[in-house]
């Protein structure tokens, strides 16, 4: 539990840590020590946090903050998002003292260009989410040589089987939430009584852009209500290789 990432004098890609050597350093630390690693492998001015600021999202953003408030976060304002996750992003803002949060819009050349009727969500929901999360995010990680994000192998699917530390082409990629169970995410909300995001009461389990998402019944999984009735179960920027 008290692995360490090794020190390194660069953050250049081919001196990072390997990748291998990463994951089998942190596969049983705790999310805290795995945030605290990635410290130390590329530096704070190397490294993100990329938070939807959804239903878990307060969980990770608050082991974050505890090790450093000054980790830079990356929030994918996407054009789609509820009225209410936007004011949840603020609220965790004040509550936890984040000190560098960026929100990061699409294009407008994109949109303009691709999706000037706002419908394309409903005709192409890929390529709606490519302009509007992934490329958005391969521009805002340019500076960086590492980043975090809050998946968990509990979700499934694709994610069902993630390291904790994997190679994303040009940067190092962190899941400190990975080995996490649902109970241990509900543990860090009572004891930090964290605020809530304010359509889980409304029966959102995910939330992301608002057309594509939907209230989930009992027994469904959690992420049923994303893009409910369709193949599609990522947005992308966890399927491909940041450049």
């Amino acid at each position: 539990m008290n692995a360490i990432a090794p020190q390194v004098s660069s953050v250049s890609v081919s001196a990072l840590p390997s990748v291998a050597e990463l994951d089998r350093a942190l596969r049983d630390a705790s999310p805290a020590e795995i945030i605290a690693a990635a410290l130390k492998a590329v530096g704070r001015e190397k490294l993100a946090l990329v938070s939807s600021f959804g239903t878990e999202s307060a969980t990770l953003l608050k082991v974050m903050a505890d090790v450093d408030p000054a980790i830079p976060v990356i929030f994918l304002d996407t054009g789609w998002l509820f009225e209410e996750t936007l004011a949840y992003r603020d609220t965790l803002i004040a509550t936890l003292g984040l000190k560098d949060v960026r929100s990061i819009k699409p294009a407008e050349q994109a949109l303009s260009r691709e999706d000037p009727d706002r419908e394309l969500w409903f005709s192409d929901p890929d390529a709606c989410c490519r302009i509007r999360k992934v490329e958005p995010l391969a521009r805002a990680l340019k500076p960086f040589s590492g980043w975090i994000n809050g998946r968990k192998r509990f979700q499934g699917n694709a994610r069902a089987d993630i390291p904790v530390v994997e190679d994303d082409g040009a940067r190092l990629k962190f899941n400190p939430f990975a080995n996490v169970s649902r109970e241990e995410l509900e543990a860090i909300f009572v004891r930090a009584k964290l605020p809530r995001h304010p359509l889980v009461a409304s029966g959102f389990r995910s939330v992301g852009c608002m057309p594509c998402t939907s209230r989930t019944a009992e027994g469904e999984d959690e992420r049923a209500g994303r893009w409910r009735g369709r193949a599609k179960t990522e947005c992308g920027i966890h399927t491909m290789k940041t450049s």
